[in-house]
């Protein structure tokens, strides 16, 4: 019965489970898998660029979309400015990304970037205009129709009580 209950899980055990803890007569046996993979020091798994930690799998373009503030076309512009090739970010030498993180640098992202539009939205706010009205109500503020839609700035539907459709 024990086994049958750690059958789905026994990928995950082999893996956190260390061998040498389990008894010799235990009834549960657990198939350790023979080698692991040998890596002389600490394996890298992402790269740091611009205070954020991109995947290190991808290539450089994507990578980069993971910083806010860079979406697609302004890392396309990087690789044209920096006259790199979009390779596997853990194929770039130590000098490529030592550029990569300079370029980066260059732009507004991440912490400045949500400091500006928050900024802008209090501004907003504070001198009462159509926008900032809008802000305050959680309403959208580009002039969609808020019939029908926006629920994502309005919320719920509230049901009002006492309210009946109208009869044909």
């Amino acid at each position: 019965m024990a086994q049958t209950l750690a059958t789905p899980v026994l990928p995950s055990l082999s893996l956190i489970c260390n061998t040498s803890s389990i008894s010799k007569h235990s009834s549960l046996s657990f198939s350790t898998p023979t080698s692991f993979p040998k890596t002389a020091g600490l394996v890298i798994k992402c790269v740091r660029v611009g205070g954020v930690e991109v995947p290190n799998n991808k290539r450089v373009e994507f990578s980069l979309q993971y910083i806010h503030g860079i979406g697609r076309t302004t890392a396309r512009q990087i690789l044209v400015d920096l006259q790199m090739e979009n390779k596997v970010m853990k194929d770039m030498s130590e000098e490529e990304l030592i550029t990569l993180r300079e370029e980066v640098s260059k732009y507004m992202i991440e912490g400045d970037l949500r400091r500006f539009n928050a900024l802008a939205i209090r501004r907003l706010k504070e001198i009462q205009c159509y926008r900032g009205v809008r802000h305050i109500q959680g309403l959208p503020c580009r002039g969609q129709r808020t019939k029908n839609n926006c629920r994502t700035l309005k919320g719920k539907k509230v049901a009002i009580a006492g309210k009946k459709k109208a009869p044909r």
